[in-house]
Order: structure tokens, then sequence, then C-alpha cells
């Protein structure tokens, strides 16, 4: 797919995403302080339905998304459901990153730093 491709999402999760940016978790919040704007000169968008799922940030310009793994990340269970959500979502042509929340709240320097070197790899 070329690049800022809107891909097809099912309709019936606006009504979810607009609820999941209500109610964002800390992790979220810090770090949409931090990429809100154009702040590492690509735009980014909260809680965007793509396809059949919900992902926390993305950016339509280099097809990327940003999820933040909070601790329901770390079961097996979640883990599988991520691993194949993900999956369906690089078929369709966007770039994956996670993060996980305790690096959000522990080492935000670190994390924009990572988020700048990828978004520069995926510009250039």
């Amino acid at each position: 797919m070329e690049r800022n491709t809107i891909i097809p999402y099912d309709p019936g999760l606006r009504r979810r995403a607009r609820e999941l940016r209500n109610n964002s978790t800390l992790g979220e919040v810090l770090l949409w302080k931090q990429i809100k704007g154009k702040q590492l000169k690509v735009g980014f968008h909260r809680q965007v339905p793509i396809s059949h799922f919900i992902v926390d940030f993305y950016c339509h310009e280099i097809m990327l998304a940003i999820e933040v793994d909070g601790s329901i990340h770390n079961t097996i269970q979640q883990k599988t459901k991520d691993i194949e959500r993900q999956y369906h979502l690089e078929e369709l042509g966007v770039h994956f990153i996670r993060i996980n929340d305790a690096d959000i709240k522990r080492n935000m320097d670190s994390v924009i730093r990572f988020l700048k070197h990828r978004i520069d790899e995926l510009t250039n």
C-alpha cells in the first residue's frame, strides 16, 4: 500500500474508539503529550479504527501504529491475541511499535528517542 492510505475499518468501532479516547490509561496520556501536534515530525491520532481493530496511536502518513502495552498484555491469552492482531495489520501494510506502559512512565526520554529513530527510518 502507498503512504497515507486510509485502511477501511468496521464503522461500529467508532463509538468504542471514542470511549477509549475518553478513558485513556496514564501511559497513553503521557505518551500522547509527547507525540501530539507533529512533535515527532509526523501527525498521530489516538484510538484509531483499522480493519476490525483499534490501535492506540496511528500515523496515516507513514502507516505507523503505536501500541501501549500494560500488564494485561503479559498473559498468554492476550499475547496470542496481540500477535494475531499485529500480524493482520502488518499484512495491510501497517508498521507496528509496541511500547511497555512501564517504560513510558519510567523512561520517557528513551521511548521518544526510539520513536524518533523509527520514524526517521520510515520517512527516509
